[in-house]
């Protein structure tokens, strides 16, 4: 979109003019740095009263809504290229074209069709931040909010697909019942109409986007939060995850602080911790013990390197603590980048590991992984609290919410009642526990008896139980934990989804069934999966690394994608409406690298569990009171 402004010679620098939802776009996308190489000298919201600069051109990047588009018309000046994120109704183009002043100054009109926020190289989301609320409360039924939260949702999943010339096979999460004479509701045929509405949108591309795929290239899987109700409230120990567990951070947003510049005292700087980061890149998916322990390794690489660093550590004497090598390094200037980096890196991990150790976070996470996998229950869960009366709430809510996933016919009994009292839990707690059985395939009714009106699972066997992965042991064993998409991946991969279990929207043309036939016919690990229907990827910018061959030559959050990505054939996209995990990014990245696939997942947003558990707590619900949460 930037780089097509280039060709007019009239002008060499141009301002970008956006709305609030392309900011964020864009910011999710690009650094400052992308957009200037483009001969952007200026970035200016639409919003606000501007400056007039008629000697430049404008490129305006906006949604195409009447308000929108008023403001456009109203300060026109000079040839101003004009870019939709989503497709632009006709009317408004007519009313563009009735004024001929201003048609004369427009240079050119394009949907650019991307109504989606990057997260990572393999990773987006919706900004769908209420979709718990929206689609999964009792108060759903009937809610306008409920059919414009799909209907948005699915526009902006299906410009995933146009921006990267993918047509996929949509498959879906059947809504259950627990037999015939119970109504399905609205909530349980989420992934249903998500998936309908989302082929609607991709019928559509078919014939108005040039180019676009008229046979299936790829799988798309939609599932809801229900298939996992552990993974977004067991601790998950990655670097990435604990950071933002436990930092409190803002998005990517960390606040370190850096001597000022009068070496005085410190201040207060925020930095990104993103993919553009190499340290950050290649410590995100490790256990957070690894990751210290790389770090350590790092500081002392430097310093074995570099004569200065062997000369300071000459005169100290020998050992140093991570915290001297810290201060070592900083008193070498001209490492400047490199050393900004490993310091911020080395300050993170020892904050991580204080609160490890404030929090008991070990015994916690200990008790989290037996209980998933089988080796404790309530008794244990008894003792803990009784022993362990130091533990945070949060913590002991978070263990709550786990054992209820796994035992929800016992959390509704008298160990049930014991286990509230012991864990302290406040009213807004018990509410956040409650609610949980809102994201679930179906609940049964309340019981007369009152009690704790919690039901999880229609089957009488246990939920959230995880098997021992053969193959697969961990050096951590705080890293047992896997999530169900996960298996979920390796299935659809293999062309192996339960039919009762997931459907599809329609069925795959006949060039596509043959590749998926290859691909669950094959025994082999070494067999190469069949390669895509397209000579060529086409878009994707998420597959293209700094100085492609294609041309693109990025900083942005995107750039350490590996360009090998483009040629591992057909893509793997899945998408959970509710809020994907830590974890789960995770096993995409992991999986990509197994499967020799490009897994993409998409979500409706990215949550830690903090702001998971907020959303459970603000999740209205009238059907319920306090007095239904007795202990």
């Amino acid at each position: 979109m930037l780089r097509s402004t280039r060709q007019n010679k009239g002008s060499t620098w141009k301002v970008l003019i956006m709305d609030k939802l392309t900011v964020k776009i864009m910011s999710s996308s690009c650094k400052m740095g992308d957009i200037t190489d483009q001969g952007v000298s200026l970035v200016e919201d639409l919003y606000k009263r501007r400056q007039p600069l008629p000697s430049m051109d404008a490129i305006y990047f906006m949604q195409p809504t009447k308000q929108n588009i008023d403001i456009f018309m109203s300060n026109m000046s000079g040839k101003r290229p004009l870019y939709k994120n989503s497709p632009i109704q006709k009317e408004w183009v007519a009313h563009i074209r009735k004024d001929s002043s201003v048609l004369a100054r427009v240079g050119a009109l394009s949907e650019m069709n991307l109504e989606y926020f990057a997260i990572d190289s393999q990773g987006f989301v919706t900004d769908h931040d209420k979709a718990l609320e929206e689609l999964f409360t009792e108060n759903a039924e009937g809610s306008m909010n409920y059919n414009s939260c799909i209907n948005t949702m699915a526009t902006r999943i299906a410009t995933v697909f146009a921006s990267m010339k993918e047509f996929p096979r949509v498959h879906y999460r059947v809504a259950r019942t627990i037999d015939a004479s119970t109504l399905t509701t609205l909530r349980d045929l989420v992934p249903t109409k998500l998936a309908a509405s989302v082929w609607n949108c991709l019928a559509r591309y078919k014939s108005i986007i040039p180019e676009f795929p008229q046979t299936e290239t790829c799988e798309l899987l939609i599932v809801d939060r229900s298939i996992d109700q552990i993974a977004p409230v067991i601790h998950e120990w990655t670097y990435d995850a604990m950071c933002h567990d436990l930092l409190s951070m803002d998005g990517n947003k960390y606040v370190q602080e850096v001597p000022n510049t009068s070496g005085s005292g410190t201040e207060k700087k925020e930095v990104l911790l993103e993919d553009h980061d190499p340290i950050w890149f290649e410590l995100r998916d490790v256990h957070v013990a690894d990751a210290n322990l790389r770090l350590h390794e790092k500081m002392r690489d430097f310093i074995s390197k570099n004569k200065a660093a062997q000369l300071h550590q000459a005169r100290t004497n020998g050992e140093l603590s991570t915290k001297e090598l810290q201060k070592m390094v900083q008193a070498l200037p001209q490492y400047t980048d490199q050393i900004d980096k490993l310091s911020l890196h080395v300050e993170i991990a020892e904050k991580l590991f204080d609160i490890i150790k404030e929090e008991h976070l070990k015994d916690v996470g200990q008790l989290e992984q037996d209980l998933v996998f089988g080796d404790a229950g309530s008794k244990e869960v008894i003792d803990f609290f009784r022993t362990h009366q130091d533990i945070s709430r949060e913590n002991k809510l978070r263990l709550l919410m786990i054992y209820a996933a796994i035992n929800p016919e016992k959390i509704q009994s008298e160990k049930g009642a014991k286990l509230m009292q012991l864990a302290g839990l406040s009213a807004d707690d018990m509410i956040a526990v409650n609610n949980m059985r809102c994201i679930c395939a179906h609940e049964t009714k309340k019981s007369s008896k009152g009690g704790f009106p919690l039901k999880f699972e229609i089957r009488k066997k246990k939920r959230g139980i995880r098997k021992e992965r053969i193959g697969e042991e961990s050096t951590w064993t705080l890293s047992r934990f896997y999530p169900i998409l996960e298996d979920l991946i390796e299935k659809l991969s293999k062309g192996e989804l339960p039919k009762d279990e997931y459907h599809c929207m329609s069925d795959p043309s006949s060039s596509f069934r043959g590749i998926s036939s290859s691909m669950s016919a094959r025994t082999s690990p070494a067999h190469q999966p069949a390669q895509s229907m397209r000579s060529r990827r086409t878009g994707g910018t998420w597959a293209r690394p700094r100085n492609s061959d294609d041309g693109y030559s990025s900083d942005s959050v995107l750039k350490h994608a590996s360009s090998d990505m483009r040629k591992l054939g057909r893509r793997l996209f899945i998408f959970v409406v509710g809020g994907a995990t830590r974890s789960e990014l995770r096993a995409v990245h992991k999986l990509s690298s197994k499967l020799k696939r490009e897994i993409i997942l998409g979500s409706s947003s990215l949550d830690d569990p903090p702001k998971f558990i907020t959303k459970l707590k603000m999740m209205s619900n009238e059907e319920l009171s306090l007095d239904d949460l007795q202990i």
